[in-house]
């Protein structure tokens, strides 16, 4: 089965500055939030919902999910 095209996305988590974003290679925008969250810094406890910022470099869109961690349920932020 042939894979998806991997392109480019800078993610980040809405409440840390930016500068802590991380550049990823998924197929897309879900996978790139998800593929960022594997690697969440923190505790759940500590931050049991966060927002995920994920900006695709080659276009300049940018989608933002609100994911919570507890009951790994995501959605579109507000």
């Amino acid at each position: 089965m042939p894979t998806a095209e991997r392109r480019q996305f800078r993610v980040y988590a809405r409440h840390v500055d930016r500068h802590h974003a991380h550049v990823l290679r998924e197929a897309s925008f879900e996978a790139a939030a998800i593929a960022y969250l594997e690697n969440w810094p923190h505790a759940p406890d500590e931050d049991p919902e966060v927002e995920v910022v994920v900006r695709e470099l080659a276009t300049g869109h940018e989608h933002c999910f609100w994911v919570g961690l507890h009951w790994a349920t995501t959605a579109p932020c507000e």
